[in-house]
């Protein structure tokens, strides 16, 4: 009998989400109809369309939310310009110029983080490793790696 417990913990998660990072802002204020803060509606849909995509795939492997000790890869593939020369776009998409623009890696995280609370993990405060790259490539999309630390 497989242990796919102890296989998920040894290899862990491996995620890719076709869909452009898009990064935290900052909250907007409102005091109609009361005070409250919200995030800007593209934040809000991006968030909501990754928590979606994330519970399709947690579904389909049949894995509730982990809620131990977790260490965390992400890639954040950003689209390459559509303005810039061919030759230009060839250095970006091979790797020798990577992505130094804004917006900022810890911007991209904290929404991908937000996004994937009560679906991947149960809360993001039990991620104890972050490894995050910022890279270019053809379309758009984000790497996810998943273990949980024993």
């Amino acid at each position: 009998m497989i242990d796919w417990q102890g296989l998920r913990k040894r290899i862990g998660m491996k995620f890719e989400f076709n869909i452009e990072p898009v990064s935290q802002t900052r909250p907007r204020v409102s005091t109609k109809p009361y005070l409250h803060v919200y995030d800007p509606a593209n934040v809000k849909r991006y968030k909501s369309t990754l928590a979606r995509l994330a519970r399709l795939e947690m579904s389909a492997r049949g894995v509730k939310p982990l809620t131990g000790a977790l260490e965390v890869e992400v890639i954040f593939y950003r689209q390459v310009q559509k303005s810039v020369s061919k030759s230009e776009r060839c250095r970006r998409l091979s790797g020798a110029v990577r992505p130094i623009v804004k917006p900022d890696v810890d911007n991209y995280t904290k929404a991908l983080l937000d996004g994937l609370n009560g679906v991947i993990w149960a809360d993001d405060n039990s991620i104890t490793d972050l490894t995050v790259r910022k890279r270019y490539a053809e379309k758009g999309r984000i790497e996810l790696e998943v273990r949980e630390v024993n």
